[in-house]
């Protein structure tokens, strides 16, 4: 925003250190001082700079949620009723005598495209150049959030006086629609249009959204001219000027509660430059089946709240009727009922963002200040600890380290190849968890083994000198019925061995290492032992199954020279792998 308008707005000015406070105190940060020149030579360089204008702006960080502080009108309006400069203002719907307001109509064909449009008017509205640019760029910025880049809705404003209603919302064919876009000068069919936009750096981005559609959306007066075809583009002849006096706002979209909030905002902004300010006239909105509702909504409701529930959750001490002077300079208009245990919270249309009671504890929080809360000591006495799994890994991977083994980090996802036809399984042998909509096929399941990890990181690291060794300790992913999210973690280590000989007896020795550091002998009573086992990953023969704590933890063996091959390796290596949970 203009620092000259907003102090203009605001009825004083303040130093820019005192303006970042009053930002804070309200919930909003003073992100930057600049103006239009420093933007432009930041970015583009001082020669492209020259002429750009000096004014001073704020750019000022607003949370994503409050669509109400997203221009001028508003931000000054929340600031001022913050400050208990001004009451909220109360908004008011204007219905029409019978027969005299508009009616937008909507047509079936609109169902495959766009389905829903909801729309309003803002009578006897006086524009300047400063309010105009405010209306336009509240538009855009709605456009970029809440309306998710125009997917979800599309906002159309028009000049009343240059069309006559009803109007009609329907799709047709691209060939059929013809008409004038805003600011060219000649008419265009719709497939026209969507190639000359093909290349504007600003509108190619929504053409997406309908271009492969049998029909695209458009909006008619009852003289057939078209205001606009969303979400492309309106026409040129409804264009709104600094004269225009009656402002005909159509919002369409795919979903119909945030059309209602985006047009809610709109008209509740812009509505206090009408000649009866904070007024609203009507429209009504005729559906495919006949049945009419009557837009904007503007829909006041009221919310009740427990004093002690805002206490408790904020951690402060305040009496119910503060709390509701706190609440109503965060224009949520509030007063005590029953015996002083209850708020009634008044909840504005400007408000989507209140849905829950945790959203009005929020706004007493910001209305009290963040820094006022008292810091305290928690009640509860607890004293942490490291999870002993993870305390049993940590001290592994430093022997493991001591013992002549550099620790790798790999992904927890993996393409299905790398955990079954790489290793010469079967994919519904492996009990592997999928990923439903993978990104990429690197990322398709999650790993069973942690071998393919290291055999990737060896075949990434072919020119370094041999011998390579390498371990891993992360956790593994298998699917179990049993638990309550249909799948579990479990911690392996994993170490392998890469040289000109396949060096079993080197594996043989870490595995004996990993026991020694663990305390558990080499016997079948209370130790561990290993058993001649197959593996389809292993060479014949070449593979031994450990078994400790009366269970199989895992193998150790000679990697099979068709599993060396498809991760495009050259030289045999030896690999161990065990699950460590046991040994907690």
């Amino acid at each position: 925003v203009k620092r000259e308008l907003l102090f203009q707005a605001l009825g004083r000015s303040y130093t820019d250190e005192e303006f970042d406070e009053l930002c804070f105190e309200f919930g909003l940060e003073l992100d930057e001082i600049t103006s239009e020149k420093d933007i432009i030579s930041k970015e583009k360089g001082e020669e492209k700079a020259k002429g750009a204008s000096d004014v001073v702006l704020y750019k000022i960080d607003v949370p994503a949620n409050r669509y109400d502080l997203l221009c001028l009108e508003g931000l000054v309006r929340g600031l001022q009723v913050f400050k208990e400069r001004i009451n909220l203002p109360r908004f008011e719907k204007i219905i029409p005598a019978e027969g005299e307001g508009q009616r937008l109509i909507i047509t079936e064909q609109t169902a495959q495209v766009r389905p829903h449009a909801v729309a309003a008017v803002l009578r006897n509205i006086t524009f300047t150049k400063d309010r105009y640019d405010s209306f336009i760029d509240l538009q855009e910025k709605l456009h970029q959030n809440i309306c998710r880049k125009r997917a979800l809705v599309a906002i159309g404003t028009h000049d009343l006086d240059t069309i006559t209603g009803p109007f009609t919302y329907t799709a047709k064919a691209p060939s059929e629609i013809k008409f004038k876009p805003l600011n060219q000068s000649q008419e265009y069919t719709a497939s026209q249009i969507m190639d000359l936009y093909r290349t504007d750096s600003h509108l190619r981005h929504y053409l997406h959204l309908i271009e492969n559609k049998p029909r695209y959306p458009v909006i008619y007066d009852s003289n057939g001219l078209v205001l606009s075809m969303p979400p492309i583009i309106n026409g040129d002849h409804t264009k709104i000027t600094l004269n225009t006096r009656n402002v005909l706002i159509e919002c369409t979209g795919t979903d119909v509660t945030k059309a209602k909030i985006v047009l809610d905002i709109i008209v509740t902004m812009f509505s206090e430059y009408c000649e009866k300010p904070f007024t609203v006239e009507a429209v009504e909105v005729v559906y495919p089946n006949g049945k009419t509702h009557i837009y904007p909504e503007l829909a006041y409701r009221t919310e009740k709240v427990k004093p002690e529930y805002i206490n408790k959750k904020v951690g402060i001490s305040e009496t119910p009727s503060s709390l509701a002077k706190l609440l109503t300079r965060m224009c949520l208009k509030s007063h005590v009922t029953g015996n002083g245990n209850q708020l009634e919270v008044e909840i504005p249309p400007t408000r989507a963002d209140i849905i829950h009671a945790c959203d009005i504890v929020e706004d007493a929080a910001i209305a009290y200040g963040y820094n006022n809360i008292q810091m305290q000591i928690p009640k509860t006495y607890t004293i942490a600890n490291q999870l002993p799994l993870n305390k049993l890994a940590e001290l592994l991977r430093l022997d493991l380290a001591a013992a002549g083994f550099t620790e790798a980090l790999t992904f927890a996802l993996c393409s299905q190849e790398d955990i079954a036809d790489k290793l010469l399984t079967d994919i519904s042998a492996t009990n592997a968890v999928r990923i439903a909509n993978p990104k990429t096929a690197e990322f398709q399941v999650a790993r069973t083994t942690l071998l393919p990890g290291l055999l990737k990181t060896i075949a990434a690291n072919r020119k370094m000198p041999l011998p390579l060794k390498l371990f891993e300790i992360s956790d593994i992913v298998v699917k179990d019925p049993n638990a309550d999210v249909g799948a579990r973690n479990y911690r392996h280590l994993c170490a392998i061995y890469y040289n000109k000989s396949p060096g079993f007896e080197i594996i043989h020795g870490l595995l004996d290492r990993v026991m020694q550091v663990l305390e558990v002998p080499p016997n079948e009573e209370n130790g561990y032992t290993i058993k001649a086992a197959e593996g389809t990953a292993f060479f014949p023969g070449r593979c031994a199954e450990v078994f400790a704590k009366g269970q199989s933890i895992g193998k150790l063996g000679v990697v099979h020279p068709d599993v060396i091959t498809k991760f495009e390796l050259t030289m045999p290596c030896s690999v161990l792998e065990i699950n460590i949970e046991p040994f907690v």
